[in-house]
């Protein structure tokens, strides 16, 4: 099967295309997973022009874009048909207009697949526009089913049967000796905790940093290590540590750390935080997930898919600092060798590249 994947967004800081591979390999090891058994085609659009095959994958990078090409990409979507592809893969559902142009320039032979990224349904004129590409996309993949329901509920699309559950992007890391993992990030302790995420009101690292205090008052072994590349709400955190100085020793604020690093923090780890009110899919959490960290995560949708209803770990009320120091101390019984196999399991068979690819291909061949 000849499949092509492309995107309506122009990434002009990025003029290296290794480098731009590089900066989406949570995104590319579904395409190179895809590519053993089908010819694979990514349309790349950044500040370069060139062709690059990479793990048996053509990555086709194009400078299509101007002031007409944002709402009416003739020269994208005429290169898209060169490649004569059976399906086509859009990413993003707020393109609905360059859609319609796609599918009235490829016919009705060729299936279009849209992936969904964390976007919200559009409203007023915006919504009819998503109303009529919908008939012109044969699939949608979001993170989680009911994700996808939300945009039927909301009248964006019409039917349910063209919602699949496939994750967006995956996990370039894996298990390695924690001993190792540890000598690089200096964690030690039986009780580790890691948060990863950006310090704004979404992930709500307040909630986590209050829960995790009183937590800390009867478990004063317990670390929690905060790893943030925005400090937005650093100020209220650091207040919230000096006011309880005793407590505060079990939480370190790390900072940034370079992402090809993570993978030692999170083999460093026993347990994954997050304190987030949405995500599109939970990158950060799949990532700790690949190397067996147990997810302690809100009861959002995309993490009800990414921890299988909580089976791998504990799901707790977003915002909620009691349901969430609730879910700290179950830790203290759980079995936490068991729980980290069988979040290593559920990894493999639902969330690596391989399980990723294997669904889209399931999908491509029943359309």
């Amino acid at each position: 099967m000849r499949y092509v994947f492309a995107s309506y967004i122009y990434t002009k800081e990025f003029n290296e295309p290794l480098a731009w591979l590089k900066r989406i390999n949570a995104y590319t090891g579904i395409l190179k997973a895809l590519a053993k058994g089908n010819e694979v085609i990514s349309i790349e659009q950044i500040n370069y022009e060139g062709l690059v095959f990479n793990e048996n994958v053509g990555y086709h990078f194009v400078r299509f874009f101007d002031k007409n090409s944002r709402f009416f990409p003739k020269k994208l979507n005429s290169y898209i048909k060169a490649q004569q592809p059976q399906i086509v893969v859009i990413q993003g559902l707020h393109f609905p207009l360059q859609v319609i142009q796609l599918r009235l320039l490829l016919g009705w032979r060729v299936k279009i697949i849209v992936q969904n990224h964390a976007e919200k349904p559009f409203s007023g004129f915006k919504k009819i526009l998503q109303q009529i590409a919908d008939r012109c996309v044969d699939a949608y993949l979001f993170a989680s089913y009911p994700m996808g329901m939300e945009w039927i509920a909301n009248g964006n699309l019409a039917s349910a049967a063209k919602i699949h559950e496939v994750m967006e992007v995956s996990s370039v890391f894996h298990p390695i000796d924690r001993d190792l993992a540890r000598e690089k990030t200096g964690v030690a302790g039986d009780k580790v905790f890691l948060w990863v995420g950006r310090l704004n009101d979404n992930k709500d690292p307040v909630t986590v940093v209050k829960a995790f205090l009183k937590f800390a008052e009867t478990e004063p072994s317990a670390q929690l290590y905060m790893i943030y590349h925005t400090d937005e709400l650093l100020q209220i955190i650091q207040a919230l540590l000096a006011a309880r100085p005793v407590q505060a020793k079990s939480i370190i604020l790390i900072g940034k750390a370079a992402h090809h690093d993570l993978l030692y923090w999170f083999n460093s780890a026993d347990f994954i935080v997050s304190g987030s009110h949405y995500e599109g899919s939970g990158a950060a959490v799949c990532e700790a997930m690949s190397c067996g960290c147990v997810p302690i995560v809100t009861d959002i949708l995309s993490f009800r898919m990414i921890t299988d209803s909580g089976k791998c770990g504990i799901l707790y009320e977003p915002g909620n600092e009691k349901a969430l120091l609730s879910a700290l101390r179950q830790t203290l019984e759980m079995d936490r060798e068991v729980k980290r196999k069988l979040t290593l399991q559920y990894f493999k068979t639902h969330l690596s590249f391989e399980a990723i690819a294997q669904k889209i291909q399931c999908i491509a061949t029943s359309l």
